[in-house]
């Protein structure tokens, strides 16, 4: 029988790690719009490679009892968005914005309706909604301002909150330990 335990320890490179994930938020909201413009790129580049191989993936389906017109088209699907993020940069960030606004909006709205249910963080819930909405309508209302920093703004925090949880936390480690069965050990 096999027991799964998940343990939080922090060690000295969670520290370390920790203090480089807050120094680079730190640096990232220090230029919001090169975060970006880098996000949007590195995006783009990841799409591409993710394409190259399920293109090259699809190739190892040939004859193998199906998946290969699907493998092949996906794939390719994703290096054309790969190279078409990579050749509108701007209108790239511009796309991405409008969804990261959507989701702000629906995750909201979810929120909100879940505040409303006798829970124990309902006041969380209905201040998170709101804050989301509110966010979500800005970055909708004004796109152009928000293509320019809102990636940058989201990394940096995201950053700077992985940085912090490092330091204070941690990392999750799961072990797993093999016992023998007690009719195994019985005979």
């Amino acid at each position: 029988m096999t027991q799964i335990s998940i343990q939080r320890r922090r060690t000295v490179w969670d520290v370390v790690l920790g203090i480089l994930l807050f120094i680079g938020g730190l640096v990232v909201l220090g230029d919001v719009v090169v975060a970006t413009a880098v996000s949007v790129l590195f995006i783009g580049w990841v799409a591409v490679i993710t394409g190259v191989i399920g293109v090259i993936g699809s190739l190892f389906k040939i004859g193998k009892g199906g998946g290969f017109w699907s493998a092949l088209i996906g794939g390719a699907l994703v290096g054309v968005l790969g190279v078409l993020i990579l050749r509108f940069p701007l209108a790239s960030a511009g796309a991405i914005t409008l969804i990261a606004g959507m989701v702000f909006l629906v995750s909201g709205v979810v929120r909100l309706i879940a505040g409303f249910e006798r829970t124990p963080a309902r006041w969380a819930l209905l201040i998170s909604g709101v804050a989301s909405i509110i966010l979500g309508l800005i970055v909708v209302f004004n796109p152009l301002q928000a293509t320019l920093t809102l990636l940058g703004v989201l990394l940096g925090i995201q950053l700077l909150i992985d940085g912090l949880t490092m330091l204070m936390f941690g990392r999750v480690r799961v072990e797993t330990s093999t016992q023998p069965a007690a009719s195994d050990s019985a005979v």
